[in-house]
């Protein structure tokens, strides 16, 4: 009996390594990552650059899966309820920290079921205008919007999207309205400012650079808290005279909340280890990406902060949440 409990002991003793070391094996199978749009966007694009990075050194399939439906919040909650095992992780913009102020009904909420992992960039948007306005600012832009009060509208791809919410944020700093005309996508909306039906609008970086240098778009400016490499001789709101109009565009990793710490601080040395890869630096300064870095905690903290943020900004706007 007493050698029975000893070998039993030595057994468990020995063995907890081995069991330490299954725990700690993550990824042990394939990673499957949810983008809540549809493909083709920076944030579709962009992650897919990075994840085939991730998955050669982690040495295993990172699976990317468009789940777009209700403003982003379909792909969110399905990783919200998901195993939170690290195996499914949710990529997601700005419009992660959007959803609660449109959709007082979510059955999640971006920061208190989520754990933030790290960034993948910020892509600033870019307030754009078609070259028959003759606006070369935006100060040109505003005072021609206050010489025809309710004549200028401007597009986004949706009421609540991240695109609507900078120009509303710009219209309160420069006391001004215009008419929104949402679309179904950031390239219809956009093509509508190329055709000249719309007057104005704020496109993501990465889609508007390439009409941007072609001639189509006049940028007038942008709206990160600095002047983006890809666009040097454009100043940003503030430098242009308006204060409190940032509203940049960042997107990044996150995971269920109760996923193991160990796994999230994996995952985000990893991540920002791809990130630093030349040829992804390269690939994602094309897209129009410009870094962000930042821990885990960090990026808890900034979707909080900016939940509180587009709560006040929902309010103020009138905007009719569902």
């Amino acid at each position: 009996m007493k050698q029975a409990l000893v070998l039993w002991l030595t057994a468990l003793v020995f063995g907890l390594p081995t069991l330490q070391g299954h725990a700690e094996a993550w990824p042990a199978r394939p990673i499957k990552v949810i983008v809540p749009i549809t493909p083709g966007s920076v944030i579709d694009v962009a992650p897919r650059v990075v994840f085939e990075q991730l998955a050669t050194q982690l040495g295993q399939t990172v699976v990317v899966e468009n789940r777009p439906g209700a403003g982003q919040t379909m792909g969110a909650s399905a990783v919200a309820r998901s195993e939170p095992d690290g195996y499914t992780l949710l990529v997601n913009s700005a419009a992660h920290a959007i959803a609660p102020a449109l959709y007082p009904n979510l059955d999640y909420h971006p920061a208190r079921d989520f754990a933030a992992v790290v960034p993948l960039g910020l892509t600033p948007f870019v307030l754009v205008a078609p070259p028959e306005r003759g606006f070369r600012t935006a100060a040109e832009l505003v005072a021609a919007a206050k010489a025809r009060p309710g004549g200028f509208n401007f597009s986004s791809p949706g009421v609540g999207s991240a695109s609507h919410l900078s120009a509303e944020r710009f219209h309160l700093s420069a006391k001004v309205a215009a008419t929104h005309v949402p679309f179904k996508g950031g390239a219809e909306a956009m093509t509508e400012v190329i055709a000249g039906r719309i007057d104005f609008a704020f496109i993501a970086l990465g889609a508007a650079l390439p009409h941007i240098r072609s001639g189509r778009l006049v940028a007038l400016a942008v709206n990160g808290a600095a002047r983006s490499p890809s666009l040097p001789d454009v100043p940003t709101l503030r430098q242009a005279g308006f204060t409190d109009a940032e509203y940049p565009m960042w997107f990044g990793v996150f995971v269920p909340v109760k996923t193991p710490r160990s796994t999230v601080e994996r995952l985000h040395r990893e991540t920002v280890r791809a990130l630093q890869e030349p040829r992804v630096r390269e690939r994602l300064a094309g897209l129009g990406v410009d870094p962000l870095d930042m821990t885990p905690t960090e990026f808890d903290a900034l979707v909080q902060k900016e939940v509180e943020i587009n709560a006040g900004l929902v309010k103020a706007i009138g905007l009719k949440t569902q």
